[in-house]
């Protein structure tokens, strides 16, 4: 079984915010998949499905970002996965609005809920699919910047951005990571890829 964690904070107040774009990704697998209802599970929503003949999960942590750690570790701990055999998608600040970068490792670049899950595992080899928000606009602090909505010219290319960050966690579990960050790292594509629901 291969697990897909998508960062973000729980409640209606925070849809659609910079630091949720790990959970619109984590949506967007569930429907690409037909995953089984969502149910509470680890501190979290938890579904499952199958996806050309590899078993996946999918957790949404709803601990709040910044504890994201103790959920994903209930979960590794429960089904005795390795490290390696979990992805990531978070937001990350460093990145312009709509890249795609994938790493095996490394720390955590700032992102608080990925700081904590490195402290649970008490690692940081495991893959990790950012999904680029860009830097605030002067004078915006950091936290306002990340729990707010993206503005109107911006949501397509989110959209577009968490529509590719689910093809490509997909293409992690079945592909590997090598492949898959050839195909997905660097620019953000002029255009969508045209790919469809994928067979089950």
């Amino acid at each position: 079984m291969k697990l897909i964690v998508g960062l973000g904070n729980p409640g209606q107040k925070y849809e659609q915010t910079r630091h949720n774009v790990g959970f619109m990704a984590a949506d967007k697998i569930a429907a690409l998949i037909s995953a089984s209802p969502s149910k509470v599970r680890f501190e979290g929503l938890w579904a499952e499905g199958n996806y050309r003949g590899e078993k996946l999960a999918i957790l949404w942590p709803q601990t709040f970002m910044n504890a994201s750690g103790k959920s994903v570790r209930k979960a590794i701990d429960f089904f005795k996965l390795t490290p390696e055999e979990i992805v990531v998608i978070c937001d990350d600040l460093n990145l312009p609005c709509g890249r795609l970068r994938l790493k095996a490792t490394g720390s955590s670049g700032g992102q608080k809920g990925l700081a904590d899950i490195i402290r649970h595992l008490g690692s940081e080899s495991f893959p990790r699919l950012k999904i680029g928000i860009d830097r605030p606009p002067e004078g915006w602090e950091v936290v306002d910047y990340v729990l707010g909505k993206f503005n109107k010219s911006e949501q397509p290319t989110i959209d577009e951005a968490t529509t590719r960050a689910a093809y490509a966690s997909l293409d992690w579990a079945t592909h590997g990571i090598t492949q898959t960050m050839t195909e997905y790292n660097g620019a953000v594509p002029a255009k969508p890829k045209g790919k469809t629901k994928p067979p089950q």
